[in-house]
């Protein structure tokens, strides 16, 4: 996993036809922050935007926040430059990063924005969430994959898990786990004849990353129904960025939950 992707309860730009924001000229600012807190000002034109992480709390009296984050670059949160912070329902607003630090013993950040130099300031921003410029993308090792690739793609249940004794079969029964794939040369030709059960809507990011998949109607219990899918390669065997699509080899009952 790299980077979140924006809920898609709370739209926000993103590639391939999903909802984007409006261009931003105002809009409302944090509360307790008449008139706009140093710092912080609305963009005339937002590029579109990637979450990377959410302000959870304030750090010591001096105006610096607690990130949670949302990324696995580290970079985004302590390199100097650009950022963007968004609360629900409001326009993004620029914001200048002066300095980031690891949280020692936690998986937090701890950052300094412009202008933000008071603790009440910074409880103000609480709950926002801290964005970056969508085509700001870190290089990826191999068998890494950009939460923006991966929103959108293609579910499809691989050939085996179809066959007989396949689906709801005896754990692992027929399957071999497969290093995670974005070219379809490396792909046995037997594991294409797949059926589409669905789309990935996101990506969450907890102790294990989920897959949030909207289940069509050709999956195990009917259209419109969502299930979290954890993104490992025993589960998630095939992820073809080219022509769009994962693969699923699903242990017994996970798409019935």
């Amino acid at each position: 996993m790299a980077d979140s992707f924006p809920s898609l309860s709370d739209p926000a730009p993103n590639p391939g036809g999903a909802a984007t924001t409006s261009p931003t000229t105002g809009g409302s600012l944090p509360p307790g922050q008449p008139g706009g807190a140093p710092g912080l000002r609305a963009a005339a034109a937002d590029p579109e935007l990637l979450v990377v992480g959410r302000l959870v709390a304030a750090q010591g009296l001096a105006g610096e926040l607690r990130v949670l984050p949302l990324s696995d670059f580290p970079e985004r949160f302590t390199r100097p430059g650009p950022r963007w912070l968004k609360a629900r329902g409001q326009p993004a607003r620029a914001v200048e990063l002066r300095s980031g630090r690891p949280l020692p013993g936690k998986e937090l950040f701890v950052v300094r924005l412009a202008g933000i130099t008071s603790r009440t300031a910074a409880e103000a921003l609480v709950g926002q969430e801290l964005l970056v410029p969508a085509d700001d993308r870190p290089p990826l090792q191999p068998g890494e994959f950009h939460l923006l690739d991966l929103v959108g793609l293609e579910v499809r249940l691989l050939a085996s898990e179809l066959a007989p004794g396949g689906l709801g079969g005896p754990s692992g029964a027929g399957t071999e786990e497969k290093p995670a794939n974005t070219d379809t040369q490396n792909v046995p030709r037997e594991a294409m004849a797949d059926a589409v059960i669905g789309r990935v809507l996101d990506l969450i990011h907890a102790g294990n990353d989920l897959l949030e998949v909207e289940l069509f109607a050709a999956a195990p219990g009917g259209k419109g129904r969502r299930v979290f899918i954890p993104f490992v390669e025993a589960i998630v065997p095939v992820v073809n960025l080219n022509e769009g699509w994962i693969g699923l080899t699903p242990p017994p009952g996970l798409l019935e939950l």
